[in-house]
């Protein structure tokens, strides 16, 4: 697999692949990232700032996942891990883990002295990832979000 920034082009299977699994996980509903306005629209959403990015994986000329950082806090210099999401194909493989370390180092090069993050307890292999790169599990969010049906939140010194 190799990684590059997000494209136009990618939009829409990106946003399959995201939508994909959340149903799933019953997780098609308000408050997640299914209903996210910018979904069909990454590229943009990612493209509007020079603090954040959405990197995209991608094997044998085929996307395959991704993972976004974005801004979250700014006056605590805070970005949010966003949208780490596989299709099944490409789960097992590692991929998340060179995603993960290209996001990850994106945000230290950006400038950002920690990465929040919000996830749901019935994404045990997303929480089992977040674990092993040290997040660690807050009791509450950090700030309001439209992501009120997530119940897990974690945050990383940089």
């Amino acid at each position: 697999m190799y990684i590059r920034p997000i494209k136009k082009t990618d939009d829409a299977p990106l946003a399959k692949i995201i939508r994909t699994n959340l149903e799933f996980f019953n997780l098609a509903i308000p408050g997640t990232a299914f209903y996210d306005p910018e979904l069909d629209h990454l590229s943009l959403y990612y493209g509007k700032s020079p603090r954040r990015n959405y990197f995209v994986g991608i094997e044998n000329n085929e996307l395959v996942g991704g993972i976004g950082i974005a801004e979250f806090l700014m006056d605590q210099n805070i970005c949010e891990l966003q949208k780490l999401y596989l299709k099944d194909d490409a789960k097992g493989k590692g991929y998340s883990h060179q995603l993960m370390n290209t996001a990850l180092n994106f945000a230290k090069e950006a400038g950002y002295t920690a990465v929040y993050l919000e996830s749901h307890h019935r994404l045990t292999a997303a929480l089992k990832l977040y674990q092993n790169y040290d997040f660690k599990t807050l009791a509450k969010p950090l700030a309001p979000s439209p992501h009120n049906a997530m119940d897990r939140f974690l945050l990383r010194e940089l």
